[in-house]
């Protein structure tokens, strides 16, 4: 699960947005008539409780994941069928880097699975084009579940004109992690807070005639590993109503000095990496920081045994702003088009208790992702089998989601990591990449190519 998360948090996250974006022309309702359980509460309406029937005959209901192998998924599955003898769960697999695309195939072509297991950032998406069932009436019909147990910042992620359309799952944010034995052979006591002492420590770390650097950025992901710090610095990357750009405010472009300018303490041969592939700088100790996800402790752990004690993890520092970190995660959803929503939101809500929500995120030594749920960050367990979850934990209340609901935002995002690429790479500076990205963005909002 952790080799999943870390490729498409990273690698592959403009892709996937790339992907959403074809909604736009696609026919979510194969050419009938918008399901009207698809459509947003109206402002002030009262929303009745619906409390799923269960079929009298056997029924299937199909899951799309990339999941589905998990020994775990499949004892959910068993469990369940257990509880509910009528139905039965099948699973759909796709890979992570393809779900979004084959799930916009299938709404257009009118296959559409009942339930998905997608990625988070795509709810919105969908369900701003009437393609997944609005679970208003589900959740006030649960016994099971409360909306205000879910962290403000997860759940806007699946929320769309004030109605719910999916669960939050699984999540993640984005921390610092930090080579302890590296910070104390240089005499750093402690791991920086704020920007001047990342900025400084990162100084002191790097020494590149022994080829040992403070920290480590990639082109190819800039923009993502770049968000933290604009938001940080007080930036958004478009306005409240998702109608224009502003990440190249003052304050954008603040951020995007400070974060260009860690490249003077990066090593250069891995400019054109990756996150996933950078790991090894990392665990050699060439890198002493390491901006990343939960899912790289898992692959520290895994992978290189030898230095878990070496290392650790705090929230990002934070900036002129205060603290403020990317968010990512999975959800659950059902489809408009499915024939057994009542069976459909029997297994989200199955999947979506307290117990499965725990086992699948933090309940074993394997799992490294954290619960989009406040009550299970408190859990006592919750660091347990990886105590340096902990880190991750502290500050999801400091998680920002901005509002992408725009469908020229992928081409935009794109040109925005293209440029911020080149000044990684030193072809422009961090404030040409931005106002360059600007630029093309706001053709393609009038209608070009950018």
């Amino acid at each position: 699960m952790s080799v999943r998360t870390a490729r498409r948090r990273a690698g592959t996250v403009v892709a996937a947005l790339g992907a959403v974006a074809m909604i736009a022309t696609a026919c979510v309702s194969s050419g009938s008539a918008p399901n009207k359980s698809a459509a947003p509460a109206k402002s002030g309406e009262t929303i009745k409780p619906i409390v799923p029937k269960e079929p009298t005959s056997p029924v299937t209901v199909t899951f799309s994941s990339w999941v589905g192998d998990s020994p775990q998924m499949k004892g959910f599955a068993k469990e369940f069928h257990e509880l509910h003898p009528n139905i039965t769960i099948q699973f759909q697999a796709v890979s992570a880097d393809n779900s979004t695309t084959k799930l916009t195939t299938q709404i257009a072509g009118g296959t559409a699975p009942d339930v998905a297991y997608m990625d988070a950032s795509a709810v919105d998406q969908f369900s701003s084009r009437s393609a997944l069932v609005n679970l208003d009436g589900y959740i006030a019909g649960s016994k099971t579940l409360s909306l205000d147990d879910y962290v403000p910042g997860f759940l806007s992620t699946a929320q769309y004109k004030g109605s719910t359309f999916a669960l939050p799952f699984d999540g993640e944010t984005t921390g610092l992690f930090y080579r302890t034995d590296m910070f104390q052979a240089a005499g750093i006591s402690d791991p920086p807070t704020t920007w001047d002492e990342f900025k400084a420590d990162a100084d002191k770390l790097t020494n590149p005639s022994q080829k040992q650097y403070g920290f480590i950025i990639f082109g190819p992901e800039a923009e993502y590993y770049w968000e933290p710090f604009l938001w940080q610095a007080g930036g958004h990357l478009m306005s409240d109503d998702g109608k224009t750009i502003t990440f190249d405010s003052p304050q954008g472009k603040e951020a995007a000095n400070f974060y260009i300018g860690l490249r003077k303490d990066a090593p250069p041969d891995y400019y054109s990496s990756n996150s996933y592939d950078g790991r090894v700088a990392f665990a050699t100790g060439k890198v002493a920081m390491y901006e990343a996800g939960a899912w790289f402790g898992g692959q520290m752990k895994s992978e290189f045994p030898k230095i878990t004690s070496k290392w650790d993890v705090v929230p990002m520092p934070k900036g002129p702003a205060g603290c403020a970190t990317t968010i990512a995660g999975d959800s659950l959803a059902v489809f408009s088009q499915s024939k057994h929503a009542d069976a459909a939101w029997e297994w989200v809500e199955f999947l979506s208790q307290d117990k499965n929500v725990k086992a699948w995120t933090f309940g074993s030594e394997t799992t490294t992702l954290l619960p989009p749920r406040t009550s299970l960050l408190n859990d006592p367990d919750l660091g347990k089998f990886n105590p340096w979850l902990q880190g991750f934990a502290q500050q999801m209340e400091c998680a920002v989601t901005d509002n992408l609901t725009n469908p020229k935002w992928a081409q935009i995002q794109d040109a925005l990591n293209t440029e911020l690429g080149k000044a990684v790479f030193g072809d422009e500076t961090a404030v040409e990449a931005l106002d360059n990205a600007a630029k093309k963005g706001n053709e393609f909002l009038q209608g070009g190519n950018g």
